[in-house]
């Protein structure tokens, strides 16, 4: 028997002109339900930021879409937790001077155990039947005349500290989420009155609004109050939850069937991974990723794996190999879809440097894809033509999430500096933070090796420290190429960060443009473009005509 559930919401603007409330359910289908539990979220948006409104649904949205994308195998508060850091950063970063600020308090109930995430002054209760219990702390100033001003919300700091519980759940008892436009006008009495006489829930819960704005609430109010019918019988969640990874597959043989899969070879076999060719039960061609038995023991190896696949789930679009969603998935591994078609190295390979007009092709859809990756809060950083993948259908993919970073989710090791070096942005070198900047540094350097052949500040080895000066112009190797494109790659290769373009967005407009200004331009007359040349060959042409005249005087006389 599965988590049986029952709920009601009711959210009122009151006497202000906006509803800055949010209230988010998400009720999965079972097989999600089992490993990530069911959603329900209240976020109150702070009036006095640039936006409260816009930062209580864009919380809610996020929170939604990314928790269910975090692994399986992650407890529930680490995968919230990982989500809301992530989240923190997006607000303070798009809020302009004024960062977008709410609170949020938020309840995952999966199995038989609740996990409640809370943050500002929303409030959290449960009700048993017969007493209210609070189960959330305000995060306000306690002074005289301060009770209202937040000490906590996501958005008012850089480094988020949110509150978590756990807990039994007990069958037939019920949550109630308020915001503090309800809690502050309704006494705890009151609210638990409402709670005993009105069994139907949102009718409780639209009882409790307009109680709210009948004793005199000024702010918006919302309610969200859900009850636990039947309890499951078996707890796979709470069993998943306490592993630190599914077991990794057999090693898998050609002709071999493995959880539906039909094997039909092994394509690659190193240290850190196994990928297989599998056909699924149409025939259709995949590849299977996953680990090799020596690193079973690997604490990080599983979750490294999982957040690889979560990345790529995150940017699904055109630019990325679609990934299969494994709903009766037993063991450690993922699996995206094979494409025909050659990577861009192998192109190299076979034709050498990338005529202009394929590279004016390419150029857009890679900085169109990075771009992409970076509205996600993903750095990919390992773009190289060896993970640039043509296919037959004409789409450039970005392949390999096996090094992304996700700033506030992701961790890397101490003196750790992932990443091909000749594609290794400077700062890096240096121990920088990751950042997009340098995700478009491995950009530019990416399509200047494909049009020359050579590497703007020569090839990089190892274990090597290497160090910057001017880079290599790229006329220098192809002659044909246009002044605006040159000024482009060069800018996007420049050792300070500062110096190259701030977006994605922004390189491909600059390259947009550069391409219109080309096609409409007229060609300059010589004498602009050449005038040393067309000089010395006038003086040339007309010291011939002098000397032709001498000639011609001699031969008269």
């Amino acid at each position: 028997m599965p988590l049986r559930l029952s709920y009601g919401e009711a959210s009122a603007a009151g006497p202000r002109p906006e509803n800055q409330d949010a209230l988010r359910v998400v009720t999965p289908a079972p097989a999600l339900a089992t490993g990530k539990g069911y959603l329900f979220a209240l976020a109150d948006g702070v009036s006095q930021c640039a936006d409260g409104g816009l930062a209580a649904r864009a919380t809610l949205q996020a929170l939604a879409f990314d928790y269910y994308a975090t692994p399986e195998t992650w407890a529930v508060a680490q995968s919230l937790d990982r989500v809301l850091v992530a989240h923190n950063r997006w607000l303070q970063a798009n809020g302009g001077n004024q960062p977008l600020l709410t609170t949020l308090t938020a309840l995952v109930l999966r199995g038989r155990r609740f996990t409640l995430a809370h943050v500002g002054d929303c409030r959290a209760y449960r009700w048993n039947g017969a007493e209210l219990e609070r189960l959330s702390e305000d995060h306000v100033w306690e002074q005289s005349g301060m009770q209202h001003v937040l000490k906590r919300a996501l958005g008012l700091d850089q480094h988020l500290v949110m509150d978590y519980l756990d807990g039994e759940l007990q069958e037939g008892e019920s949550y109630l989420l308020l915001s503090d436009g309800v809690w502050s006008c309704v006494p705890e009495r009151d609210i638990a009155h409402i709670l005993h006489d009105q069994p139907d829930l949102g009718a409780a819960a639209r009882a409790l609004v307009n109680l709210a704005h009948q004793s005199g609430s000024q702010d918006n109010a919302s309610a969200l109050l859900l009850r636990v019918d039947a309890l499951p019988e078996a707890v796979l969640a709470d069993t998943l939850a306490q592993l630190d990874h599914w077991p990794l597959p057999p090693k898998l043989r050609a002709g071999q069937t493995f959880e539906g899969w039909q094997v039909t070879a092994l394509l690659h076999e190193s240290r850190q991974s196994l990928i297989y060719r599998v056909l699924d039960g149409q025939g259709q061609p995949w590849l299977l990723k996953t680990l090799p038995p020596s690193r079973q023991d690997e604490l990080d190896a599983g979750p490294a794996l999982l957040q690889e696949e979560w990345f790529m789930r995150r940017v699904a679009g055109r630019h990325f190999a679609e990934l299969h969603p494994l709903p009766q998935r037993q063991h450690l591994y993922y699996v995206q879809r094979e494409y025909p078609g050659c990577t861009l190295a192998q192109r190299f390979a076979e034709e050498g440097p990338l005529p202009l007009a394929d590279l004016l092709q390419i150029a857009p859809r890679l900085i169109r894809a990075v771009g992409m990756l970076h509205r996600r809060n993903i750095l990919h950083r390992d773009i190289k033509p060896e993970n640039l993948l043509l296919g037959e259908d004409g789409e450039l993919r970005l392949l390999d999430f096996g090094l992304a970073f996700c700033p506030g989710l992701s961790r890397d090791l101490p003196n750790h500096l992932p990443g091909t070096p000749s594609f290794i942005a400077p700062e890096a070198f240096a121990g920088a933070e990751p950042s997009p900047a340098q995700d478009l540094y491995a950009t530019g350097v990416t399509l200047y090796y494909l049009l020359t052949g050579h590497y703007p500040y020569g090839e990089i080895e190892a274990f090597q420290r290497p160090r910057f000066g001017q880079p290599t112009a790229a006329s220098r190797y192809r002659p044909d190429l246009p002044s605006w494109l040159e000024e482009s790659l060069s800018r996007a290769v420049a050792v300070d960060p500062r110096q190259r373009f701030e977006t994605a967005e922004q390189w491909l407009l600059e390259l947009e443009q550069g391409e219109q200004r080309s096609a409409s331009l007229q060609p300059r007359p010589l004498l602009e473009r050449e005038p040393l040349k067309v000089w010395r060959g006038m003086a040339l042409l007309s010291l011939l005509l002098n000397l032709l005249l001498v000639v011609l005087l001699m031969k008269s006389a």
